[in-house]
């Protein structure tokens, strides 16, 4: 697939899973993960969250902004690597904000401690097995019975 196809399947995988594991790195250099609603992906895979300002995510992500980002679903995977920004603008909150975030802030966007998360995407890699579960378990037993390794995998690396 060409750079824009994989970019392509990278945005349609995160677009169609929505909840991500949003791992930063603590105090300590170990890695914590938690899941996150995307609210929005741009063509370049860039992604806003919205969280609390009093979260460990934002306090991470003020310390070392290095993120990774992963999603799955079903078939398909993507792992984003990037950088995060914590930002304050309110125009860009509102702009963001739905009713499925009035869940965590029912009081609405102007919340003070309401924050969003800009991870600006460096590079993603995406597997998918297309035929869905069926085919990949199909191949595991052939490989299992035959002794050799085969996929039915597709993979690429892409950067942002």
């Amino acid at each position: 697939m060409s750079d824009a196809e994989n970019i392509s399947k990278v945005t349609d995988i995160i677009n169609d899973s929505r909840i991500g594991m949003f791992t930063t790195v603590n105090d300590s250099g170990a890695l914590v993960s938690r899941p996150l609603a995307v609210q929005d992906v741009k063509d370049d895979g860039d992604m806003w969250f919205f969280t609390s300002s009093t979260t460990s995510q934002v306090a991470h992500v003020r310390a070392d902004p290095r993120v990774n980002v992963s999603f799955g679903k079903a078939t398909e995977w993507v792992s984003v690597a990037g950088t995060a920004e914590v930002i304050t603008d309110r125009r860009k909150i509102h702009d963001l904000w739905n009713q499925m975030v009035e869940a965590w802030f029912p009081d609405g966007p102007d919340t003070p401690e309401v924050v969003l998360l800009r991870v600006d995407s460096d590079s993603a890699e995406f597997w998918t097995s297309p035929g869905g579960t069926a085919a990949t378990v199909l191949q595991w037993v052939k490989s299992k019975v035959t002794h050799n390794r085969k996929t039915v995998a597709e993979s690429a690396t892409v950067e942002l």
